[in-house]
């Protein structure tokens, strides 16, 4: 299993999503990019970012994988991984609410995605690479995306090796590959369920 933290003080995040999550006075894990290679060679469990935020009466979720695809690459979907996203509630680090994302292909080989746990009766299922309506205006989308994280990699190695500051803002190493990622607006109130402050993280399993 893979795993991402992102903690949520207070329950709001300013609306920040390009370069990872900036919460409004409090803690942020970074992303994980690069993994040893039991989960390297399992790009489509390999989780690269984890972003959240809260705006008015939603919280945004996005959950990446399968990056540094190069252009041109098709979407990786595998209906044997288990994607999740982790609420807890109460602050005793167990999850007080789980929503479970799975694919599946059709008998004409289509690709769909469904997602259970949203705020409402039942699963929502609807195909990729389209934005999929919910109860109580939530979506989802699930799809192929530019990867949105910035590093500059280069910088960071020369910075290592000589100890002088060498990061160049226009030197992104993810410019050009793309990332399968699953985007989903759900109800803040559902999300939280009053507790303040909560913490969110994603996983993957088989």
């Amino acid at each position: 299993m893979t795993k991402k933290n992102k903690t949520v003080f207070g329950a709001l995040l300013t609306t920040a999503l390009i370069g990872g999550l900036v919460a409004s006075g409090g803690e942020v894990i970074a992303a994980d990019h690069i993994d040893g290679p039991d989960i390297t060679n399992d790009p489509a469990a390999d989780i690269t970012d984890f972003y959240a935020w809260a705006d008015g009466d939603s919280v945004y979720l996005i959950l990446a994988f399968a990056g540094l695809s190069e252009a041109g690459t098709p979407a990786l979907y595998d209906p044997d991984v288990l994607y999740g996203i982790h609420v807890d509630n109460d602050g005793d680090g167990v999850s007080d609410r789980d929503i479970w994302i799975r694919f599946g292909q059709s008998d004409d080989g289509e690709w769909g995605v469904q997602v259970e746990g949203l705020a409402g009766d039942g699963a929502v299922v609807g195909p990729v690479e389209e934005t999929i309506d919910a109860p109580l205006g939530q979506k989802v989308f699930a799809g192929l995306r530019d990867d949105g994280f910035f590093f500059d990699f280069q910088g960071f190695q020369t910075t290592l090796m000589t100890g002088d500051l060498s990061f160049d803002a226009d030197r992104d190493f993810f410019a050009g590959v793309n990332v399968t990622a699953v985007a989903i607006e759900a109800s803040l109130d559902a999300v939280a369920s009053g507790g303040e402050p909560f913490t969110i993280w994603a996983t993957t399993r088989r």
